[in-house]
């Protein structure tokens, strides 16, 4: 792999912005002409450093604007205990994210719902019943300040 310079940090954080930045505007905001632009970008993709492009929507107007974050402890954190607990929450389609954490706590589950009723019954028939979890804690978010992470 080659080593990113300057320029192709700038490709990735104005793909960040705007993934539906024409290539001439792109090349235009990091310094380039066209083509070089878009072989830089080709290989930003080629590579691995850039996985995919994805829209941004707004979850308050799709009905999905209650979040929570639960804190979930194993009881078994055997290799196996681990794999079948990320198997298992990769099929919980309201876990929006799921980190495994060095912690006091095992994973923590980012879950998008419609409202604290419909989260409560995700995390009583869902979360709870997934492999291996011996303890949940839940937190409620009240104002989302940041989210995308640039």
């Amino acid at each position: 792999m080659v080593e990113l310079d300057r320029i192709d940090h700038s490709i990735i954080r104005e793909l960040q912005k705007n993934s539906r930045i024409t290539i001439t505007e792109l090349a235009t905001r990091v310094g380039l002409s066209k083509t070089p632009c878009q072989v830089r970008m080709r290989r930003l993709e080629d590579q691995g450093y850039i996985t995919g492009y994805t829209a941004l929507v707004n979850h308050t107007k799709l009905g999905l604007s209650h979040v929570a974050f639960a804190q979930v402890t194993l009881s078994d954190t055997s290799s196996g205990a681990l794999a079948a607990f990320n198997e298992a929450v990769k099929q919980v389609s309201l876990v929006e994210q799921c980190h495994m954490m060095a912690a006091n706590f095992d994973y923590l589950l980012k879950i998008r719902t419609r409202n604290m009723a419909e989260y409560r019954q995700v995390l009583g028939e869902q979360i709870s019943s997934l492999p291996h979890v011996l303890q949940t804690s839940t937190f409620v978010v009240m104002e989302n300040v940041k989210d995308t992470g640039i």
